[in-house]
């Protein structure tokens, strides 16, 4: 499913002494099987964006198209239910939002929500959980007496049952040491390629915008202020620099061994391997004169 922004500002508490633009003129389309990540500093407008992709916020100016289903600035928008099932959002620290008695009746919570009969809900139930990895026995145990990895999991089964086409992560790997931030990424692009779905990445990790995502938005004080592929946005390292971003590690140590041998290679790379190469290549040359 498309999902398409055009022109979009908002605007928090509109038409009050506390009102504060939060985006403005925000263009951005996503076609359907996009791995897409938005990227940028505390307060750049990432999470407002995220928002407005289900329509949680719904623009002050412009419109949002997602899917056939267009929501516009100013008008009341009725049964906002279709669009919230086929776009799914795991929020930072979705184990947050389990209440259920046991991890079935969690992950059938939403599907029901969304008028899907009792049994189909098992069913989808049943299969998600397979998707993130988990055994079936634990469908009958309590979420809160599952390790914290497990109830994550848990929460990202509780969205995939809603078989969205969308889904949206919001920094999905907060809080979880290196080893559970690998795993997590590496599920959520598993399941990008084997649902063929849409998703979006906001995050702060600039390794994980460039291991997955086909395309970067960067955000800076509430507008688009660059996007494209990771190999094109990571090409100018000092732009994001000078934004207070971080760029990827191989990134880093590019511009370090570049610094440290007073040379400039022919190009960034996001490749350890190319990397470890182009400096071969330059030390067999002679190195520094």
């Amino acid at each position: 499913m498309d999902i398409s922004l055009k022109n979009i500002e908002y605007r928090y508490q509109a038409n009050s002494p506390f009102e504060r633009l939060a985006i403005s003129d925000v263009s951005i389309d996503i076609p359907s099987g996009t791995y897409m990540a938005i990227i940028g500093h505390t307060g750049s407008g990432k999470s407002t964006v995220l928002q407005h992709l289900n329509a949680l916020l719904k623009p002050t100016k412009g419109s949002v198209l997602i899917g056939s289903r267009e929501i516009k600035a100013n008008r009341k928008e009725k049964n906002l239910k279709s669009v919230r099932e086929k776009v799914g959002i795991v929020f930072q620290f979705p184990e947050h939002q389990l209440f259920e008695e046991t991890v079935e009746k969690d992950i059938c919570f939403g599907p029901m929500n969304f008028g899907v009969a009792e049994d189909e809900a098992k069913k989808r139930t049943r299969a998600a959980i397979k998707l993130v990895g988990l055994p079936d026995e634990i469908l009958e145990k309590s979420p809160f007496d599952l390790s914290g990895g497990q109830m994550r999991r848990v929460a990202i089964a509780g969205v995939l049952a809603m078989e969205p086409e969308v889904i949206v992560l919001d920094e999905p790997t907060a809080g979880l040491d290196p080893r559970g931030r690998k795993e997590i990424m590496d599920l959520f692009y598993t399941l990008h390629k084997k649902k063929n779905l849409s998703t979006v990445l906001v995050t702060h990790s600039m390794e994980d915008a460039a291991r997955y995502a086909d395309e970067i938005v960067v955000m800076h004080k509430g507008k688009v202020f660059t996007k494209g592929t990771p190999d094109q946005i990571f090409s100018n390292p000092e732009a994001l620099i000078d934004l207070g971003l971080d760029v990827p590690e191989v990134v880093g140590l590019q511009l370090k061994m570049e610094k440290t041998f007073q040379t400039k290679f022919d190009k960034i790379t996001l490749s350890e391997e190319v990397l470890a190469s182009m400096v071969a290549a330059f030390l067999k040359g002679g190195g520094p004169k």
